[in-house]
This record gives structure tokens, sequence and C-alpha cells, in this order.
């Protein structure tokens, strides 16, 4: 297996890099928290293929991977984008393997149609502008979104909107794809979402301390705030090997696959909201305003933290598995 991401893979990091940071600024992310889903954004990320990333060809998808998927949602938590593209590309890559019909594949790979992922009821992000949910119980089904009651739920996360689900309908396509396998997919998205988050913060924390001056020197020249910040690094070099084992893994069907994925999620939901509080700590003052965007990803940041299960239930999981 190689671990070094490709010459397209590499691309299609900076590309959807540059997209976002051209459309998807702080300003624009804050004047998001009224509505589900950015329609403009939502097709920006359409057009370059994100929602098709996993799927064959032959349903309209890029046949490419995991992997790919991955490095899409890493770039979409450093911007803090607003829209479930990664939850439509897992729905799409379990309905081309589970067996739905051509037409439901074609439409969530294009991006044309929505789909939110329902890993926990409780919390089930942009589900009413969903056109499909893709519900993970004892069996997968994709359902219409249409057909279930929604109540908008109260997050601290200021970038995505969360609804709970009354009651999930009986109708739609039960997919012949095993449920811990999506699982395991959502749960390695949700880590590749916060390690995107911990490594704008680490961004930002080096930004302020290079220029923030304490004895008329940058405080960034502190050994205690030099140590605080390799620690920051330390850990997002472990969890992005991590994130991208899992989903190489998962690719490639490999025995370990369910298991890296839980320890890359509970590394994730350990150490991405350690990063974001050192960073809250190093900005001082500052860091606690609501005019700042420190906020924004210390709120994402917790959010991600319980998302796909916390870390506790993880690591009974990698124990379990291990034994």
């Amino acid at each position: 297996m190689d671990f070094e991401l490709s010459d397209e893979q590499e691309m299609l990091r900076e590309v959807s890099r540059s997209m976002l940071a051209a459309h998807c600024s702080p300003e624009k992310v804050r004047d998001a928290v009224a509505i589900d889903v950015d329609d403009s954004l939502w097709q920006l990320g359409a057009d370059m293929g994100w929602t098709g990333l996993p799927v064959p060809e032959k349903h309209g998808g890029a046949a490419m991977g995991l992997v790919e998927t991955t490095i899409v949602a890493e770039e979409i938590g450093r911007a803090l984008a607003p829209g479930p593209w990664t939850d439509t590309a897992i729905a799409a890559w379990a309905a081309s393997s589970g067996g739905a019909p051509d037409d439901v594949i074609a439409g969530l790979a294009s991006g044309d149609q929505r789909a939110s992922a329902v890993i926990d009821p409780g919390f089930i992000q942009a589900a009413a502008s969903a056109d499909w949910l893709l519900v993970v119980e004892d069996a997968v089904r994709l359902i219409p979104a249409n057909a279930t009651q929604f109540r908008r739920r109260t997050t601290l996360d200021e970038t995505r909107r969360f609804y709970a689900a009354a009651d999930l309908a009986d109708s739609g396509y039960e997919l012949a794809i095993p449920a811990q396998r999506v699982r395991d997919a959502a749960a390695v998205m949700v880590a590749a979402d916060a390690l995107g988050v911990a490594v704008a913060t680490m961004r930002m924390t080096i930004d302020y301390a290079t220029v923030r001056q304490q004895f008329n020197r940058p405080i960034g020249s502190f050994q205690v705030v030099k140590h605080k910040i390799a620690d920051m690094l330390i850990a997002i070099e472990g969890l992005r090997s991590t994130t991208y084992y899992a989903a190489m893994a998962l690719d490639v069907d490999l025995t370990d696959a369910s298991l890296t994925a839980s320890a890359a999620k509970a590394f994730a939901a350990e150490k991405v909201p350690e990063i974001t509080g050192e960073a809250l700590q190093i900005h001082g003052g500052i860091g606690f305003t609501w005019e700042h965007d420190l906020h924004l990803y210390l709120r994402r940041a917790k959010t991600d933290e319980v998302l796909g299960g916390a870390a506790d239930f993880h690591h009974d999981r990698v124990a379990t598995l291990l034994v």
C-alpha cells in the first residue's frame, strides 16, 4: 500500500482548498448560520465532483475512493464549510455498493440530490434540505427525507445545522452493504473534518503568536508557546496518518479497517478539542470574543468530538476488536 498521495490526489487537495478559500470565507460561514445549505457553494462542490468521488464511472462518479473523499472532508473542515457533501458522497458510495437504482445513485453522485447520514437520529446534518436519508441501523436503508419529520437541534456548532428525526419511515431501499462498514466510513469523514479544523486552528495560532507581543517580544518566541505549538503539530501529524490509513484500509477492505476507523475517530475526538483549547489559551482575551473566528473552530471541534461516537466509545471498540 502506497501511503503517499498521488499527483492527482494532491491536485484535488489544492483545487478544493483554492475554491473554498475563494468562496467560503469566515464571513460567508457566519452568514450561512441561518440556512441549511448555501446553494451556490453546494453547487461549486458538486461541480468539482466531490459527491461522486467514491462512485463508479458507470453511475457518473469519479471512480476514486474514500481516500479522495477524506481529502475533501479535511478541506471542508479547514474552511468550516457548511454542507453535507461528504454525507452525500457516503450515501452515493453505499447506494452504488448496495444495489440502489441507477437513477438514485447518479442523482447523488452528481450532487443533483443531497443526502444526510443518520448514524445517530438525534444529530442529522442539513436534514431539512436533504432529498435522501442514509439510515444506518442493523441494516442500511436509503429513504426519502420528505417521509420523515424533523426537529431543529441547537448545538454548539455555529457552522452547521442539525436536526433530530421524530420517526424514520420504512419506505425506500434496503442496501446490501454491511452497516458497520458505513459507520466506519462516516466516522473517518468526521475525523477528517476535525483534522481540517485542527490544521486551520494551528495556522491561526502560529500567525497570532508571530505578531502578538509581550515584553517587547513576539509571544511565539517564548519556549512555552513554542512547545504548545509543537505539541499541536505532533498531534495533527499523528491524526493525519491514522485518518488516511483508515480511509486506505476501507478502500481496499483490509481486515483491520474497522479497527483503524475507530482508532482515527478516537484520536480525533481526543486531540482536536485539546488543540483548539490550547489555541484559545494562546490567543488570550481576543480568542474569547464573538468577533474573532477562533470560537467557530472550537465549536465545530466540540461537535465533531461526539458525532459518530465519542472517544470512550471508540476506545472500547478498539479494545474489543484487538481482543
